[in-house]
């Protein structure tokens, strides 16, 4: 058995949707978005051998998405959050649906999601089309639906 092209799933067929203060957004600027669960590991060593053994005790959410700089959403959360001090936690759901693959799609939801820093202005003379990166933090995950 092997991986067929029609297995894979296509980059650019899927959507991202915002639950932002019981709002439904559409993000239809997202360019990319890579969620990560990183564990967290102590070290314990073991009397009788020579390795480290490592024992999860926790986890972390981190992610980054690239958008095209088309949407004041995340700017007046930032904003509020400066002028304020509310700070702004929301939820991400993120689905792969490539109707031509074999594995079917797949949708993944991030509960508090909150953002790390957001760009407030920008210019640059030399891009054709505005972009910015931003980075994100996350403390819950659900699979809606996997892959076949």
């Amino acid at each position: 058995m092997y991986l067929k092209a029609s297995d894979t799933v296509s980059g650019r067929l899927g959507r991202v949707y915002a639950t932002i203060d019981g709002r439904n957004e559409e993000m239809l600027y997202v360019k990319n978005i890579t969620a990560t669960a990183i564990k967290h590991k102590t070290q314990v060593p073991v009397i009788g051998s020579a390795s480290v053994q490592y024992r999860a005790g926790g986890w972390s959410g981190r992610g980054t998405m690239s958008i095209y700089y088309a949407t004041s959403v995340f700017r007046r959360l930032m904003i509020d959050y400066i002028k304020t001090g509310k700070d702004t936690y929301f939820d991400l759901v993120v689905e792969n649906d490539d109707p031509s693959s074999s594995a079917g799609g797949q949708t993944v939801m991030l509960k508090g999601v909150n953002l790390d820093s957001i760009a407030l202005a920008r210019i640059d003379i030399d891009a054709e089309v505005l972009d910015e990166k931003i980075e994100f933090t996350f403390d819950d995950a659900e699979l809606l639906e996997a892959f076949k």
